[in-house]
């Protein structure tokens, strides 16, 4: 594989995993960013979130020169033949997305880009929008400029195996030589290349998201069918993710989606359905879906304490999923709001994701490890499913807790067992229901 020039605007989780990932494939790359604090930080090697393996790579690419960073424009895009824009574009309340970022970079990349350099949009955006970007670059340098849509799939906790082994990598874009050069950069990696239009390639993204937001939805749904009927929904998803057609990713039942991703991209599709006057009622109802998860949780808690005044709630995890520290529309924090509201003491543990979510309630309180987080709780509630918590000494948790209430938000344990452990255990569509605490007890 022949080394390229890239430039990277934009350090953020899909802008910092592109740059780096590139940089391990050989190509040298500059990664820009405005925020000066940040950029030195990664000078130093500092990534400035958790994603596993990226500060290992990060160290190693920038020892062998291959990776830089720098703030200026003007020496990023230099002598680069391909510039990657990665950066945030996050959507209203009401879903339209916020383009701001994005045209405040491609308005510097007009002014600092060598001609004959390919721009690449990198950010999730609405469909139309990569056009609209070429329209703003051709007027600024006087001629027309190439321009591709080039999607990011990265999973926050799995980013970097998920960029060096793709399931497929979408290049849209009128231009057959601009869409070529971007798609020899891959070379190396074994994903198929799909070039198709521009717009085609911006829909591909919000329809991937979608379908992913659809498929746990559904699962939840049909997980609240299973405790009505007393079936077992991971026997159901495992039957189903043993079809071929239908594979088992994304059909695990519990608490729903979240992060930076998910919430942004269904708000922003629904938002272009309504535009264009195009039905969406399966997107809203997926929406809906994933809400009332959070408040079943909750539910729950009631259903075997009774009430929840004055109750010490323990939360087992706050991160939206476990391998990250973002809380961003994580089911912990519509979780906590129930709580506050009925009354509840809360306390907390995360492995990564603590100190972001005491900013936003600075009433929680942090415990150090699992263990101190159980002691005196009347009830735990499991929130993200990290790995640590597989290998808890659950008997000692047990008996360090005032009632031993376990609400399993991630069927991570299996019922028989928490149940032989002394626990009065509850999860997500297990079809049996667990014993309620009599009211005012106290173990």
């Amino acid at each position: 594989m022949s080394m390229s020039k890239i430039a990277v605007v934009g350090a953020g989780h899909a802008g910092l995993v592109t740059a780096a990932c590139f940089a391990e494939l050989g190509h040298r790359v500059s990664c820009l960013d405005v925020n000066s604090r940040k950029i030195e930080a990664l000078e130093k090697g500092v990534v400035p979130f958790f994603e596993p393996g990226l500060e290992e790579m990060v160290c190693k690419n920038l020892a062998s020169g291959r990776l830089s960073f720098t703030t200026s424009y003007r020496e990023g895009l230099r002598g680069k033949g391909s510039t990657f824009i990665a950066v945030n574009t996050p959507s209203s309340p009401g879903g339209r997305t916020d383009l701001r970022y994005l045209y405040a970079a491609a308005k510097q990349v007009a002014g600092a880009m060598e001609d004959g350099s390919v721009v690449v949009i990198k950010s999730t955006v609405p469909v139309g929008t990569t056009e609209r970007v070429g329209g703003l670059l051709a007027a600024e340098r006087g001629h027309a400029v190439p321009m591709v849509f080039n999607p990011e799939f990265l999973s926050e906790g799995t980013a970097i195996e998920e960029f060096m082994k793709p399931a497929r990598i979408i290049i849209g874009s009128a231009d057959p030589s601009a869409a070529e050069t971007i798609a020899r950069l891959h070379d190396g990696l074994k994903g198929p290349v799909v070039i198709c239009s521009l717009r085609t390639a911006e829909l591909i993204k919000y329809t991937h998201n979608a379908f992913l937001a659809t498929r746990i939805s559904f699962i939840n749904e049909i997980a609240s069918i299973c405790e009505g009927m007393g079936a077992d929904v991971r026997v159901v998803s495992k039957a189903l993710g043993l079809d071929s057609s239908l594979g088992n990713a994304y059909l695990k039942a519990g608490l729903g989606w979240g992060g930076s991703c998910l919430p942004k991209d269904m708000r922003s599709l629904i938002y272009m359905a309504k535009a264009n006057k195009a039905p969406c009622q399966v997107l809203k109802a997926v929406v809906k879906t994933n809400h009332r998860q959070r408040a079943m949780a909750v539910e729950k808690l009631y259903s075997l304490l009774g009430s929840l005044e004055g109750r010490v709630v323990g939360l087992m995890g706050l991160a939206f999923k476990p391998n990250t520290e973002d809380i961003r529309e994580a089911p912990s924090l519509e979780v906590i709001r129930l709580l506050e509201a009925a009354g509840s003491v809360i306390r907390a543990y995360d492995p990564k994701a603590m100190a972001a979510c005491a900013q936003l309630y600075p009433r929680l309180t942090c415990c150090s490890d699992p263990y101190e987080l159980a002691r005196g709780c009347d009830a735990l509630l499991l929130l993200t499913d990290w790995e640590e918590f597989k290998h808890l000494d659950m008997p000692r948790v047990r008996s360090l807790m005032r009632q031993p209430v376990f609400v399993d938000g991630r069927n991570l344990f299996e019922a028989e067992q928490m149940a032989r452990w002394g626990f009065i255990y509850a999860g997500i569509g297990l079809g049996f229901p667990a014993v309620p605490v009599a009211t005012g007890a106290r173990a």
